[in-house]
């Protein structure tokens, strides 16, 4: 025989699930136990804070007005969060009370937005306001292919399991695969194959690429514009979802919230999974155990630096992809001294190419020894955030420290959020650490920045001239 409060909170969700569309109720409130009902409070068992924190913003109103109807005026509702233990599968319980007189944001006349991805009232993150888009663009670059992946001893293991990934998505035990290596071994290269061979081999997969920091900045969105659900909504429908830089998320704590959220609902109903990361996820910082438990359900594999073989390989590859011809003794020179990455050998050939054909030079052992050491010096060289802040504020005749302080005016705001931008893009400092040099702003205004200027370099020529004279003169500071 049922006890009372279960009888009780069977009557509410009967109500409840009039009110709002069966996904909403499946996700948000079938998970929910009723512990007790004493002294006309019902105490309901919510999964996690983040549970706790949607039920209170978004169905309070509801549940509020359901459960009076049920015990009557003097009802209140408790919630129990489950904090999750990092050292065993048994939780601690947290009890919180709902005050009595709180307001939802939404009545209890809420219907959830629809959740097929052609209806244009499921907002899509990627579109730009004001323009009306139905489907999802993938994002990928249709560059970045197998085909144009140089396989070897180095990255074959990596290769042979995204080719597995992407012959079928979901249906394999690599679920998630995550690809882990230094800057410039090819792991946005390697993740997007996979999305372009899904796109081309099963084009009824919905594949979208993302940058974590591009996610992340998306939900800080949704939050400021109240539109959580929609993002949820957009994101659990993606039938191939690839996030680049999972280790950019560490520290971001409502961000991985919403994350391991969205990875169970993809991962419960076979959708594939692809995340890259420069580290394994046994040495991410600041990402939640919970998360790094489930990166660990599919397969983890890495990208080493190239081998000299390897080296050769890419460097004719791109000879032959720019149409340049080099002696054996350069493509040997250049194989053995630049070993790093994939990155800085294709970059070698870029720079002897341009010099070649602007100084009308011949491409020999001679001018890629010199390009060599010009490149090596230029890599090694960093560039420092106060460098940055002085050719910004130089450029903009303002003095360096009105990047520091509360002033809205146009051009002082302009000039940070530049500083900001190029400090992001040309130093290994954190967002945390550059808004600390800019009069202690925190990460979220450096984000905002940074997509600000993005916008503008979008839709504004004039800024964009601007922005590429500022990124010329940084980079001859070098």
């Amino acid at each position: 025989m049922k006890s009372k409060h279960e009888l009780v909170w069977e009557s509410c969700l009967k109500i409840i699930k009039d009110n709002i569309s069966l996904q909403s109720f499946t996700t948000w409130f079938e998970p929910i136990k009723p512990i007790k009902v004493e002294n006309f409070v019902l105490t309901i068992q919510v999964p996690s804070q983040f549970f706790y924190e949607w039920l209170e913003e978004h169905y309070v109103t509801l549940l509020r007005k359901t459960i009076k109807r049920e015990l009557g005026d003097q009802a209140k509702l408790e919630y129990r969060v489950l904090m999750e233990s990092k050292n065993a599968a048994n939780t601690n319980p947290k009890t919180m009370d709902l005050p009595n007189n709180r307001e939802g944001i939404y009545g209890a006349n809420e219907v959830s937005l629809p959740t097929m991805l052609s209806t244009p009232m499921v907002k899509n993150p990627f579109v730009i306001p004001g323009l009306k888009k139905i489907h999802v663009d993938s994002q990928l670059n249709p560059n970045y292919l197998f085909e144009t992946f140089i396989e070897g001893d180095c990255n074959k293991f990596a290769r042979n399991a995204a080719k597995a990934v992407a012959k079928s998505p979901g249906g394999n035990a690599f679920n998630p695969l995550v690809i882990h290596g230094g800057t410039g071994l090819g792991k946005t290269h390697l993740a997007q194959a996979i999305g372009n061979f899904i796109k081309t081999n099963t084009p009824g997969k919905t594949v979208l690429y993302v940058g974590s920091e591009k996610f992340t900045t998306q939900f800080l969105n949704a939050l400021r514009e109240q539109s959580t659900n929609d993002f949820i909504h957009f994101y659990q429908q993606i039938d191939v979802l690839i996030i680049d830089d999972i280790h950019y998320l560490g520290n971001k704590a409502k961000t991985q919230d919403i994350f391991f959220h969205i990875f169970n609902h993809l991962h419960q109903n076979n959708k594939q999974l692809i995340l890259t990361s420069d580290k394994a996820p046994k040495d991410l910082e600041g990402v939640e155990d919970r998360l790094l438990s489930r990166f660990k359900w599919g397969l983890t594999t890495d990208l080493q630096s190239p081998d000299y073989e390897t080296r050769v390989s890419i460097l004719r590859k791109k000879m032959h992809a720019d149409g340049v011809e080099m002696s054996e003794d350069v493509v040997r020179f250049i194989a053995t001294n630049i070993k790093n990455n994939v990155r800085e050998i294709e970059g070698v050939v870029t720079s002897i190419l341009a010099q070649a054909t602007l100084n009308k030079q011949e491409i020999n052992l001679d001018l890629a020894k010199r390009t060599v050491l010009s490149f090596v010096k230029h890599a090694t060289k960093e560039i420092s955030l106060e460098m940055i802040q002085k050719t910004v504020c130089d450029y903009f005749e303002v003095p360096v420290e009105k990047l520091k302080e509360p002033t809205r005016k146009r051009q002082f705001v302009q000039a940070r959020q530049l500083s900001m931008y190029f400090a992001k893009e040309f130093t290994k400092a954190s967002l945390k650490s550059i808004g600390q040099q800019f009069g202690g702003r925190d990460h979220s205004t450096v984000i905002h920045s940074c997509q600000a200027v993005k916008n503008l370099v979008d839709t504004d020529e004039d800024f964009k001239d601007s922005v590429d004279e500022l990124r010329k003169r940084i980079e001859l500071s070098l």
